[in-house]
């Protein structure tokens, strides 16, 4: 998520808080400037363009169902209503991704721009559009018809409160018509921020390049624990495709030629995090869960499915929901589907139509690598001989500043992004390159060539036109689990876990994606860009990923895990999630079955909201029968707070003291633990440091608890809880059992443009409130938190859904915010206390029960 805090200047932005709570106290005229830009949802409204009325009913939650006789008028509908509650969500985005939020914020958004021309987002999009089937042209351009209606004659706070802001901040500053490749960028900035293990690539060099040994290094990243957390696909499968025999891979999953090299990589992790996140604030644990159970285990007797990806908590929420349904589903126009959609994006990205039911998990492979190249008179050095760069003219225009010219350089490999202002970082490993033509490490000194130093280049798939666009909207219109796979094959990036249900009683996963085959290496570490025998050799047939259909247990879970196991002939990545989310959904859906429980939608969302810490299962034992030493003479006794351990359950409930004591600990100890690590990359306090931990502990020797403040494992341990008890006291009181993880554990949906400008008045307009929540970091329900940040909440289950086969009017969904992006709205927001609070709200699909639930209704006329 883009955080722009020092790009609102503040002497533009504290006259305008007090103007704009001026404003809003003064009554009328607050009334009205807020109020202009609400969206009209009764009546008749004319939409040009249309070639029949629409209509559209909202429930009482303001979702949006829409009816059409014809599938260009759909999306045209569709881009209407989007517009009416989220433009400038939609406006922000687009800008983001084209690399001009220097246009609306100023110079100190140059280099964030200059990163995202280099990689070239928007011109990647905009040569998709010709790549795809007629019908999906038709439907972006008839979504970007009715955005443009709904533009048409409207401008400033017309369109939202936030432009009021923008205004003061580039008055020059105009709204553009909607395009189709605004549409398609998006998709770049969602496989962007899905993308894999970039970051997991960096930090392993730079640790190693920090002092550890390859042997130190590799046991912070363990191999993923395949015999107590099964991957996705097991082999029981009437048609899988997930295991296979292994030939061709190495043991290890890595070209030992280059793994042992150590990238002098120092805060590259920085030039990264410039590049924004759309989909909100990225970190260690960020993943999502899926899952489906036949019908042999529902009350129904037909599948039940459950989806929650976890995201950001962004104000408002990534996702928008809606029903699309043509009048009379025909082949003319196939669409009747209800689900999750996304703010300037046409279709449905996750739901059921009449037919099936499916949902999205990050399959997570390494699809990004980065290249070192050694570069000479413009031409990059392949195999001895010389290969002249590509160039191209970027120009960067700047509200209130001169424009900044951009001349961007790719190799063979990709976009070099050293070249960017943003990636100095990137630039400066460049110069001292780690590895040299054999994957030898090299020393800094003496590393660079006569000509000034290497340039760090990236290849990534989604950096290549493809047809994902196609398969959102075949997808939604598939019958059955043959046309969902092939609908699936043109879903390129990211590469994703998907599952499917249906109502002939079938289950069904399957990963598709663009997943690279690699020559030498394994893309763990960077690779030397100047030896071809590690480029990329192509990409994994679909037909070979993996896939499943109707399992014999009955059950299918994505939650993040390996997807496939260590027998399968391809390598995806050794850099998945550790598991313990997948590992506990199995439990919880297995103590179901044996119990004899028929599943609903409703046990589905009672599953989710699962706060039970599998970390803590391993440690809280090495923990309770620590000897504290004498209380301290002010605060908490440490040992009355280790006591609220000794009965504890292990969930993370909002109320819990001992987990608001535990989380305390578990941040200490991982300080105290991994005190070697530099600054920038501590340990992974989610599924990768629950791993690492629980083999420590059972290693009392490990050189890893050797450290100045505590020595041993358990002077560790004791340190950790007195550090802990002595900080909830000072923040709670003395009484260990008045404390409450959902006190610390808060989250604040938050504005991705204005949110964080340090100005209360603007952040009490723009951001959501403050709310208590459960659970944490790999937690089933997943509201995770950065360690090294404090406790509030970073990442969330960003909507939940639960669809039974049997009567789709029985399905239950819930969003982190609402339908509206307009600051005020009754709508903004008005999911957020449910949400938190676990509950859901009825997901109306027929007709019959869309009317029976609408409170408004708004027909759309030619």
């Amino acid at each position: 998520m883009v955080r722009i805090t020092r790009p609102i200047r503040r002497w533009v932005l504290i006259p305008l808080s007090v103007l704009l709570a001026l404003a809003l106290v003064a009554g009328g005229i607050g009334f009205w400037a807020v109020q202009r830009a609400f969206p009209q949802v009764d009546g008749e409204l004319a939409v040009p363009g249309l070639e029949n009325e629409v209509t559209v009913y909202r429930d009482g939650n303001g979702i949006p169902q829409i009816y059409a006789d014809t599938a260009e008028d759909l999306f045209k509908a569709q881009g209407y209503v989007h517009a009416q509650d989220r433009f400038w969500q939609m406006h922000f985005n687009r800008m983001t991704t084209s690399g001009r939020l220097a246009e609306m914020f100023g110079e100190e958004q140059v280099e964030t721009d200059v990163y995202l021309r280099t990689m070239g987002w928007r011109r990647v999009a905009e040569q998709e559009y010709d790549l795809l089937e007629p019908e999906t042209r038709a439907y972006l351009d008839a979504y970007a018809d009715g955005v443009n209606a709904y533009l048409a004659g409207r401008d400033g706070g017309e369109l939202g409160l936030e432009f009021s802001v923008l205004a003061a901040l580039a008055p020059d500053h105009g709204v553009e018509e909607w395009t189709p490749t605004d549409s398609l960028a998006w998709l770049k900035a969602m496989a962007w921020d899905l993308r894999g293990n970039m970051e997991d690539e960096i930090e392993r060099a730079s640790l190693l390049a920090s002092g550890l040994d390859r042997g130190q290094v590799e046991e912070l990243y363990p191999d993923y624990p395949e015999d107590e957390h099964p991957p996705i696909v097991d082999g029981d499968g009437e048609d899988g495709d997930g295991g296979g025999d292994g030939e061709g891979r190495e043991e290890d999953g890595a070209d030992e030629s280059l793994a042992p090299a150590a990238p002098l990589l120092q805060d590259v992790g920085a030039g990264l995090e410039s590049v924004p996140s759309l989909l909100g604030p990225a970190g260690p644990g960020l993943g999502s869960n899926s899952w489906v159970v036949s019908g042999d285990h529902t009350a129904s007797g037909l599948p039940v499915l459950a989806n929650d990806p976890h995201l950001g908590p962004q104000m408002p929420s990534v996702w928008y929901q809606t029903g699309l349904h043509c009048t009379d589903p025909g082949e003319a126009c196939p669409f009747d589907v209800t689900g999750f959609s996304f703010a300037g994006l046409p279709g449905i990205v996750i739901g059921h139509n009449a037919d099936i039911a499916w949902g999205f998990t990050n399959l997570g492979p390494d699809v990004a690598d980065l290249y070192l190249e050694r570069i000479e008179d413009g031409a990059a050095i392949v195999d001895g001989g010389l290969e002249p760069l590509e160039t191209r003219e970027e120009t960067v225009q700047v509200a209130g500043g001169e424009p900044v010219d951009v001349t961007v350089r790719s190799t063979r490999h990709g976009p070099v992004l050293s070249d960017a202002e943003a990636a100095l970082d990137l630039r400066g490993f460049g110069e001292a390159p780690p590895v040299d033509a054999d994957g030898e490490q090299v020393e800094r000194a003496g590393a660079k060539p006569e000509d000034g130093g290497y340039a760090v280049s990236l290849s990534w798939t989604a950096l290549t036109p493809g047809t994902t666009a196609d398969a959102i909207f075949s997808m939604s219109s598939a019958s059955d689990f043959e046309e969902f796979r092939d609908a699936a094959r043109s879903f390129e990036v990211p590469a994703q876990n998907l599952i499917y249900a249906d109502t002939s009683g079938t289950i069904g996963y399957q990963a598709p994606g663009t997943i690279p085959v690699r020559g030498k290496g394994d893309g763990r570490w960077p690779a030397p860009g100047w030896d071809s025998s590690y480029d990329w050799e192509g990409f994994i047939d679909f037909d070979d990923l993996p896939s499943v259909r109707d399992p014999e247990s009955g059950v299918i879970v994505t939650a993040n895990q390996a997807a496939a196991g260590s027998d399968y002939p391809h390598f995806l990545t050794e850099d998945w999630d550790y598991g313990y989310r997948a590992a506990r959904i199995h439990e919880l859906l297995q103590e179901e079955i044996d119990a004899g429980t028929q599943l609903t939608p409703e046990d589905m969302v009672r599953l989710q909201m699962d706060n039970a810490n599998l970390g803590a299962r391993e440690v809280v034992p090495y923990l309770v029968d620590l000897h504290l030493g004498s209380p301290p003479e002010e605060g908490a006794d440490p040992a009355a707070a280790q006591a609220l351990l000794a009965d504890w359950d292990m969930d993370q409930d909002a109320d819990s003291a001992a987990a608001a004591f535990y989380n305390a600990v578990w941040s200490r100890m991982l300080d105290l633990t991994f005190d070697e690590l530099p600054e920038e990359y501590p340990m992974d306090g989610s599924s990768r440091g629950w791993l690492v931990m629980s083999r420590l502990l059972e290693d009392p020797d490990s050189p890893w608890w050797e450290g100045e403040e505590a020595d041993g494992r358990d002077a560790v341990l004791a340190e950790a809880m007195r550090r802990a008890a002595a900080e909830l006291s000072e923040r709670f009181g003395d009484d260990p059992s008045e404390w409450r993880w959902g006190a610390m554990h808060t989250l604040t949906p938050t504005h991705p443009s204005l949110g964080t400008s340090g100005i209360g008045p603007v952040e009490w307009v723009f951001n959501g409130s403050p709310v208590e929540t459960s659970g944490g970091s790999s937690t089933v329900n997943a509201t995770g938190w950065d360690h090294t940040e404090g406790y509030a909440v970073t990442w969330v289950p960003s909507m939940r859904m639960a669809v039974d086969m049997a009567d789709p009017d029985t399905a239950r969904w819930i969003d982190l915010t609402g339908p509206s992006g307009h600051a005020f709205h009754p709508d903004r927001g008005s999911q957020t206390d449910a949400w938190a609070a676990g509950e859901t709200v009825p997901m109306p699909f027929t007709r019959e029960a869309v009317e029976k639930a609408a409170e408004n209704t708004l027909v759309l006329t030619p």
